[in-house]
This record gives C-alpha cells, structure tokens and sequence, in this order.
C-alpha cells in the first residue's frame, strides 16, 4: 500500500467536485451547512464493496435521521457507477472518482498508488467542513455498521 496519510479528525477536509452517476458535478464545499459521509470504494461490482454498500443503503435512515448525506467515491467511470447504482438500488450519491484519476481519494489520503484504486476510507464530516470520524481498512477488510452508527449518534 502506497498511500499519504489519511485526513485525522480535526482536519479540515478538502474541497472536490466531482461527477455523480448522471454527470451532474458534486461539490463537498457546497454542501457545508449539513453534515456528510464521504465513502470511498475500491471497486464497483466487487463482492466486498458490494455488500459493503448494501449494508449502507439498508441502513441509510440512520444516516438520514441525523441529517447526514452519504456520499460513495470509487475511481471507476460514472456509466459504470450508474449500472452498479441502478442494479443494487442505491439511493445515495455515487460519485467517480476517474479522471484525474484517483484524485479525491489522494487529497483524503486513500489512494493506493501502485493498485490505482482507493482504499476503504470513512470520513463523517460536521457542518462547518471539519472532519469529526474516520476508518481507513487495508484492502480485504470491510468496515463495521456499528462504528458508523457510533459515530453518527456522537455528531
């Protein structure tokens, strides 16, 4: 694994733009005023990242009941990320990460350079932009419903 640090809690976390599974551009800055979740995946279609993204999407009241929008990062193409979306039901934001290739995931230090891929990073961040939660797993290594949940009632 190849990757800079990623963002701690306290950080302020960066600003990125980026294009939703539709093309519609997606900017963390503009969304400042509500907290957000920002997931980032290795792969679509991957049996991990899918059950991973499942577990979400069946637990995203929690998520909503706390005002928190789920945004999910992953280096594939938009079209890509829209047949995986439509087929899993997904009813949060999936956002690609293509071109510049990886570019999100190294500014919240998560992207493993030698696989060009993200690593399963979490960031929960508050209303102002500042991260309060993260979880960085290595590849292989699903992330816990319960530490999200833990984190969304600490907000």
């Amino acid at each position: 694994m190849t990757a800079s640090a990623p963002l701690r809690v306290g950080d302020l976390a960066p600003d990125l733009t980026l294009p939703d599974a539709h093309g519609t551009p997606v900017t963390l800055s503009d969304l400042r005023g509500g907290a957000v979740a920002v997931v980032f995946v290795p792969f679509a279609f991957s049996g991990l990242c899918t059950s991973e993204l499942c577990e979400l999407r069946d637990a995203i009241e929690d998520f909503e009941a706390v005002g928190v929008r789920l945004l999910v990062v992953a280096c594939d193409a938009m079209f890509t990320l829209r047949a995986w979306g439509e087929q899993e039901g997904f009813g949060f934001d999936l956002l690609s990460d293509f071109w510049p290739h990886g570019a999100a995931a190294r500014a919240f230090g998560v992207f493993d350079e030698a696989a060009g891929i993200a690593l399963r990073g979490s960031f929960l961040i508050d209303a102002d932009g500042i991260v309060r939660w993260s979880v960085v797993n290595a590849r292989g290594k699903a992330r816990d419903l319960g530490e999200y949940r833990a984190a969304l009632a600490a907000l």
